[in-house]
């Protein structure tokens, strides 16, 4: 694979990062301070000065970036999003800024990949102005969700309806007041084969019978205004052609989803460890104690050292999925699974580390430092946990020398 930027990835990073300089670093931190001197319950509204950066971020063209198709986005490979994603990573509402933020980059996928005319027009079209949001609801809190085939919640089709029941958990995006549509995960057909029983399903968010039970705090940050929710459903009636992808596709559709999000998960994951290494460079350098730099004390020096021989390391993992995912190589099953364990990992390490050296400023809100470790440590979780990518690797590795499963035996 090629390491140099394309052309016109270079561009746009030069593009990003004037923008981020000039319009969204200046912001940032006082509005997200303003947002924390709310009252809890004031948070949950989307605050002017986003809507303002998002308009900017269309009219530079720093907009949809993640999206392949040229017509909808900027026609960007994986490895020419990768850097973009990276350097969005850093900041906490860039991503969302560009229209390129989890959820909606899966569920715009999804709906540009499978989508009929109608949930196109329906949904995609103003997911892809940024006029809405979505939430993505798969995880439940009643059985093992690492196991997908676990699913219990049910999309059963009534005559020309389909009937949906049941409850989700950690469905990010719902507590978003421009939350507008749900891509939902349930069983339709037990009796057949594991991976053919579950369908996804289009619900809007005011259906009749749809109800958040309670916003979820994760670590104790409940990330306003998006925030991950319970969601209970409860005999919401929709035409079957709220299907996507037709009855018992869920699992192909998922694996088309998940694919390249979780490497734009991990490129943003980089650019958090690089703010996390920067800030601990800061810090490090710039205070005193027992008569020396920060930095010179308690083997720091080292620290930084492995700390940016991980984050470039992980880097080039990520690179090298996005690439096998890019030529459609069968590795990039393998791949994918090692990058979504490797680089949350580093990047809990990584911050952990800035967080050692701002000793108590770093666990509380006058650094992005513990919510970074917050949303770090999420993604150990999001997306499948490490030990559910571990197996996978495990077991095309033992397939090598003939042992397991998928060896044939």
């Amino acid at each position: 694979m090629q390491f140099d930027h394309s052309a016109q990835t270079t561009e746009l990073i030069a593009r990003f990062e004037q923008f981020y300089a000039d319009e969204i670093a200046p912001v940032e931190e006082p509005l997200l301070r303003e947002m924390l001197a709310k009252a809890p319950a004031d948070r949950w509204v989307q605050p002017p000065a986003m809507e303002e950066l998002k308009a900017k971020a269309r009219e530079l063209g720093l907009w949809n970036l993640f999206l392949p198709d040229p017509h909808h986005g900027a026609g960007l490979s994986n490895v020419d999003y990768a850097p973009l994603a990276e350097r969005m990573g850093r900041s906490i509402i860039a991503p969302e800024v560009c229209n390129c933020n989890a959820p909606d980059t899966g569920n715009m996928e999804v709906l540009h990949m499978f989508g009929t005319p109608e949930q196109k027009e329906r949904y995609l079209e103003p997911l892809l102005a940024g006029t809405i949001r979505s939430a993505f609801c798969m995880t439940e809190p009643g059985v093992a969700s690492s196991d997908a085939t676990n699913m219990e919640a049910t999309a059963i089709v009534d005559g020309d309806e389909v009937v949906i029941n049941g409850r989700k958990w950690w469905s990010t995006g719902i507590g978003h007041p421009n939350c507008e549509m749900l891509l939902f995960m349930g069983l339709t057909d037990p009796e057949a084969d594991r991976h053919h029983r579950h369908s996804m399903v289009l619900i809007p968010r005011n259906a009749p019978g749809v109800n958040v039970e309670r916003m979820l705090p994760t670590m104790g940050y409940y990330d306003e205004p998006g925030g991950h929710g319970e969601v209970s459903f409860t005999d919401v009636r929709l035409p079957v052609s709220a299907f996507v992808g037709g009855p018992g596709q869920a699992f192909q559709i998922a694996q088309a989803r998940l694919g390249p999000g979780r490497v734009h998960h991990c490129m943003r994951l980089i650019g958090l460890a690089e703010m996390a290494l920067e800030l601990a460079c800061r810090r490090g350098t710039s205070r005193v104690a027992f008569g020396k730099p920060i930095v010179n004390l308690g083997g720091n020096r080292e620290r930084i050292a492995d700390a940016r021989i991980a984050i470039d390391s992980t880097r080039l993992l990520v690179l090298q999925a996005a690439w096998l995912l890019d030529e459609k190589r069968p590795e990039a099953l393998a791949a994918v699974s090692a990058i979504k364990v490797a680089a949350p990992r580093m990047a809990c390490e990584v911050i952990d580390m800035a967080i050692q050296l701002h000793g108590g400023a770093g666990m509380s809100d006058d650094f992005p430092l513990a919510a970074a470790y917050a949303a770090a440590r999420s993604l150990r979780l999001a997306d499948g946990p490490d030990e559910v990518h571990q197996g996978v690797l495990a077991r095309l590795e033992l397939a090598k020398y003939g042992a397991g499963k998928w060896a044939g035996r």
